[in-house]
């Protein structure tokens, strides 16, 4: 089986990356489009085993007189490739490719869908769906993305579920006291925080705040500092694009509400997340979209966690089970869940060992890729559909004892 998969970055997206290398060692034939040599990905793409191609995949809509020699140049690499199907992870690069091979081409494409935004906003919902083919078949990265495409008519035939992984070796529950001495915070305070990229406000979209509402965060730590002396916040994170003007405004927001005591240190390498996890007492994730993530990290640490019922979301974060679950764009009522939080430890300590345990299964490489390679099978050789994952499931099925040991590294 020969698979082509399209990325429209070489800088992120590991978890193509995880799925390429767990299909390569299923003796799938991988090959991989990135749009350049240069990126923070390139390195693992290579060690995965796919067989690298550099061509910029993307819909270039600001520039559009480059558009046919893109296409020419897209469309002589996939008749080179001769894939037995064609795999893409981003919205530009699926409909790019669906743009330049037509709807009639006769190779299968799958779109893994990871995230719902454009199917938010009926004007990229429409165009992606105007661009579809009797070949094109889709992935959901969620329950969320399924309901939507269903509520549009996609059939359950061309619909598929699949979670994206995780690097669920990359992140333990120890508490080393990393980003305390990183950040010069004392060792009795309580951290409340998350690690998220920033975002700038979508104008395009009618956003006036950015797509991780780190404003709502801020002003519920504000909020929650009011009432107790010994919390700290921290939200770590660079921004996502070249324009730093958007995260130079939060940091200033952070300062003056915070009084020093609301820190904003920039981005951290994935080593330096992994350190500083556990040092989190609380972590907060309000977006105004998203699918699975911002929270998925933290839990892997064990960290009481605090989401946006939102997208995705709910999905991992399940009320009294694994987290807690609020409103977003309400930043009083998050301040509230965080003060329950804090003073009820224990408890949410074990809701986070137990998302903990489901994370670890939920986002797992080998089992998510093994979903995908069936989805491939099913697609091409007519076997049977996979029995999609299911977190009520995992939790009703699972026993509900709680190592104590977990507990002990969760808190220690």
């Amino acid at each position: 089986m020969r698979v082509l998969h399209v990325s429209k970055t070489s800088e992120g997206s590991f978890w193509a990356v995880r799925q390429a290398a767990c299909l390569v060692q299923n003796g799938v034939e991988v090959h991989a489009i990135l749009p350049d040599t240069m990126g923070g990905a390139v390195e693992a793409w290579q060690a995965s085993g796919a067989i690298l191609h550099f061509l910029d995949c993307s819909l270039p809509l600001r520039a559009p007189r480059s558009v046919p020699r893109r296409a020419m140049r897209i469309k002589q690499l996939v008749e080179a490739i001769r894939p037995d199907i064609i795999h893409t992870h981003h919205v530009t690069t699926t409909l790019m490719l669906r743009l330049v091979l037509g709807k009639t081409h006769p190779v299968p494409r799958l779109f893994q869908v990871p995230g719902p935004l454009h199917l938010e906003h009926w004007y990229t919902r429409k165009l992606e769906m105007a661009t579809a083919g009797a070949s094109d078949f889709w992935i959901a990265s969620s329950r969320c993305i399924l309901r939507r495409y269903e509520s549009i008519g996609v059939t359950t035939e061309r619909l598929f579920l699949s979670y994206y992984s995780a690097d669920t070796n990359m992140f333990g529950t120890a508490r080393t006291g990393y980003l305390r001495k990183k950040l010069g915070i004392p060792e009795d305070a309580m951290i409340v925080g998350n690690i998220n990229l920033i975002y700038p406000p979508k104008r395009y979209l009618g956003h006036t705040v950015g797509l991780k509402c780190h404003e709502d965060v801020i002003e519920a730590i504000r909020l929650v500092q009011l009432q107790r002396k010994d919390v700290w916040g921290v939200l770590v994170g660079g921004t996502f694009g070249s324009s730093n003007a958007y995260q130079r405004k939060l940091c200033t927001l952070a300062a003056r509400k915070g009084r020093g005591r609301i820190l904003m240190p920039g981005g951290f390498s994935s080593q330096d997340v992994a350190s500083s996890w556990p040092d989190f007492d609380c972590a907060v994730h309000v977006p105004s979209s998203e699918n699975c993530g911002g929270v998925v990290e933290a839990l892997l640490s064990g960290v009481p966690t605090i989401a946006g019922d939102v997208g995705g979301l709910p999905e991992i974060v399940l009320p009294g089970q694994t987290g807690t679950l609020v409103a977003i764009c309400d930043p009083k009522v998050l301040a509230a869940a965080v003060l329950d939080v804090l003073g009820n430890r224990r408890e949410f300590l074990g809701m986070a060992a137990r998302g903990l345990r489901l994370a670890k299964t939920m986002f797992d490489p080998i089992r998510c890729s093994s979903e995908v390679l069936a989805i491939y099978r099913h697609i091409l050789l007519k076997e049977p559909r996979h029995l999609a994952f299911s977190s009520e499931r995992f939790l009703a099925t699972a026993s509900r004892f709680v190592p104590p040991e977990v507990l002990v590294s969760c808190s220690a």
